[in-house]
């Protein structure tokens, strides 16, 4: 996930880090006479975040020895969960926080801020062996992933359901079919329901044609095999010749040569995922990635607001490319720095 980090990036990574969060910018400057922090942090939440914060707490932590620190990406919903106890400092998310969530947190009167720190195009993904599939639209996703589907046990299955959709959708909101599919076994290895991933695929590409057939809650077939973990969906992936799944964008780009990235069309024709259509939005899958800092801790343990001011310095936010996402328009990272500087005091 890691490339090594030249001596120059080394360099500033000590600079930055060395504050107990008194003495250093969101920017990333540093006040002379700073001196490291102790502490722990505790990290959980999503597993497309979890290799952004793994690289930025492994650099906090060289310049700050004191720190023990843990990172785990369990899903973004039991991450949240574990946040709203307050058994988390920090959650990383691939969703903004839901409603539940945020009225679990105010019962327990967990206080907290969320920033964004990066953007994100969750991948749909087959084996390289399918080469019948090059796009599938938001129809195409429901028609072989909605609830309609369940019991699909081949791709063709799904031909009938998908005529009946291109009858009675609009193409400009969900894109055409491109049934007939494949006569081939549906082996679907995706995240299940714990995951923001799963969450955000639902909200794009399911649950509005799933309303406007008239279920009550829109989801996916449940008859899948589903995972928490990323490496475990490319593996499952690529171990079908006629596989289809989901994962966020660096997982897939990474194991290009295990998966094949779909293009996808949202209702303006098929677009590929790649650094330049998630950035600009043209991706009809793209989606911003957040952490949610507990705001009280951060007053009892100086190690939380010294790991923040890193992680949103110039040098701490390259670990968002670094882990092969997509970085924040400058805009959008000063808007994420002036919540923080607010929140921080």
């Amino acid at each position: 996930m890691r490339a090594t980090i030249a001596l120059g990036l080394a360099a500033s990574v000590v600079l930055a880090a060395c504050s107990t969060g008194t003495g250093s910018s969101p920017s990333g400057s540093v006040a002379a006479g700073t001196t490291a922090v102790s502490g722990k942090l505790t990290i959980s939440g999503s597993s497309t975040v979890e290799p952004i914060t793994s690289i930025v707490a492994e650099d906090f932590k060289k310049a700050n020895p004191g720190v023990d620190y843990s990172v785990d990406g369990p899903g973004t919903g039991d991450g949240f969960a574990r946040f709203c106890k307050g058994q988390t400092d920090i959650s990383d998310a691939s969703r903004p926080i839901k409603p539940e969530e945020a009225a679990a947190c105010k019962t327990a009167g967990i206080n907290y801020v969320e920033l964004k720190i990066g953007i994100d195009g969750i991948s749909v993904i087959t084996s390289p062996d399918n080469t019948a599939v090059t796009c599938l639209s938001f129809l195409d996703l429901y028609a072989l992933l909605g609830l309609e589907s369940q019991g699909f046990s081949k791709w063709s299955d799904a031909n009938t359901l998908a005529k009946d959709l291109a009858g009675s959708l609009d193409k400009t909101k969900y894109g055409g079919s491109h049934a007939p599919y494949p006569d081939a076994p549906l082996d679907v290895t995706a995240p299940g329901e714990e995951s923001g991933t799963f969450d955000t695929f639902v909200e794009l590409a399911i649950a509005k044609i799933g309303a406007e057939r008239g279920k009550d809650k829109p989801t996916t077939r449940p008859d899948y095999t589903a995972s928490a973990d990323d490496n475990v969906i490319i593996e499952g992936i690529a171990g079908s010749p006629s596989s289809l799944g989901w994962v966020g964008f660096a997982f897939a780009d990474q194991n290009k040569e295990k998966v094949t990235l779909l293009q996808v069309d949202g209702g303006k024709g098929c677009v590929a995922p790649d650094a330049e259509t998630i950035a600009s939005g043209e991706y009809p899958m793209s989606r911003p990635l957040f952490i949610y800092v507990n705001t009280d801790k951060m007053k009892t343990n100086p190690a939380i607001k010294a790991f923040v001011d890193y992680y949103l310095s110039d040098a701490g936010i390259k670990a968002v490319t670094e882990a092969d996402y997509i970085a924040l328009k400058s805009d959008e990272l000063e808007k994420t720095r002036s919540a923080w500087t607010s929140a921080a005091g």
